[in-house]
This record gives C-alpha cells, sequence and structure tokens, in this order.
C-alpha cells in the first residue's frame, strides 16, 4: 500500500440540519448578516454545504466538516453550537454523521504494516 494510506485520514462530520420557522421568516438580508457572524474555520478544515429542501422533509440542509484534527473539528462545532445560527435559534440538529472516507483502506494499511 502506498505511504499516503498509513497517514491520518480524513475526519468528516455528516451534520443535518433543519431550518426553523424563525429562520425563514427573516428576510434573506438578515440571513446573511446572521450567517456572518459565525467564526471562520482554520485552514486545516474544509466545510461544504448542500441545499436538501426540495427533496427531503427530514432536513434543510448538510453540512460536510472534514479535517484530520479530531480536535479542530471538536473545536468547530462548540462553536457552532453556541452560534446565533442554533443560539437563535434558526436551525436544528437532525443528525451528526462522523466517517472516514476509505476507512476500510486505512484498515487493511494498518495492518498490512503489522506485518
Amino acid at each position: 500500500m502506498a505511504d499516503d494510506t498509513l497517514a491520518s485520514p480524513t475526519l468528516t462530520l455528516f451534520i443535518l440540519v433543519r431550518a426553523l420557522p424563525a429562520w425563514l421568516a427573516l428576510e434573506r438580508s438578515e440571513r446573511r448578516r446572521i450567517a456572518g457572524t459565525i467564526t471562520p474555520l482554520p485552514d486545516d478544515l474544509q466545510l461544504r454545504q448542500f441545499d436538501c429542501e426540495a427533496f427531503s422533509a427530514m432536513c434543510s440542509d448538510i453540512w460536510m466538516l472534514s479535517g484530520t484534527s479530531l480536535e479542530a473539528l471538536n473545536a468547530a462545532m462548540e462553536r457552532l453550537r453556541d452560534s446565533p445560527l442554533f443560539a437563535g435559534p434558526y436551525f436544528e440538529f437532525v443528525a451528526i454523521l462522523p466517517a472516514i472516507e476509505d476507512g476500510w483502506k486505512h484498515f487493511e494499511a494498518m495492518e498490512e504494516s503489522r506485518n
């Protein structure tokens, strides 16, 4: 296996959230203002946002937060929970699904390196 397979795997949190009526009642300019108050992410984390409200009754959005540092992911989640988006309350968490992309490959590489 390639050496990069043994590197720390990227941890990804799939964060399913639901926009609440208080958020939807705001003018879009006010939504942008509130969203702009969120603390920027450190360079070692990446956030992607997926709008799924037209296709799902479970959640309105899926946020994908990725990084190699468990501590950085934890800090980002703590800041998000304390942000106006969730303290408002304008959004609620539906589910947080932690995952490692191709985790089985990382496991197999670790097992092979032991032999």
